[in-house]
């Protein structure tokens, strides 16, 4: 299993004073979700943070904590079989780990943990159907329509549209 060196990148977003800040996580932080959650929590946030992870170009992961409850969507259950942050999702998820000759992806978890920011389900469900995102096109897709967007793509370094 490949663990956090293969990651794009990992960001934390929160709102603060109305304002959206964008803050790059160490790898430390990304070892699995439960880690992930709880730097999350340490932000600011008037509405709790959000965590947007891309690994090695092949998925992403975004966790959504408000107080204690955190909220996952994995863009693919496929990557559970190689991945430890992948395979992290999928058992706090509480699903079965698919198997090595599953090879269809499809997301694992809540399409609905962006709703109170205003990306529901059937939103981010055509985003991932979409055949010709990039795992950080996606999520800088979903980063603009919650309104941070340009500032997602100067963190991670992408040139925004």
């Amino acid at each position: 299993m490949a663990g956090p060196e293969a990651i794009d990148f990992a960001v934390a977003a929160y709102r603060e004073e109305g304002v959206w800040q964008v803050a790059e996580l160490t790898l430390d932080h990304v070892v699995d979700v439960d880690t992930l959650a709880d730097a999350l929590r340490r932000f600011p946030g008037d509405h709790g943070s959000v965590g947007l992870v891309a690994v090695d170009e092949d998925f992403f992961l975004i966790v959504h904590v408000v107080g204690q409850r955190a909220r996952v969507l994995l863009s693919d259950i496929t990557a559970a079989t190689e991945w430890e942050i992948a395979a992290s999702a999928v058992e706090f998820l509480g699903l079965p780990t698919p198997d090595d000759e599953d090879d269809e992806p499809e997301p694992a978890g809540e399409l609905d943990l962006l709703d109170d920011l205003g990306v529901g389900a059937m939103d981010l469900g055509m985003l991932l159907d979409d055949p010709d995102y990039y795992p950080d096109e996606l999520l800088s897709e979903v980063a603009r329509r919650i309104g941070f967007g340009e500032a997602f793509d100067e963190v991670v370094g992408l040139t925004s549209a």
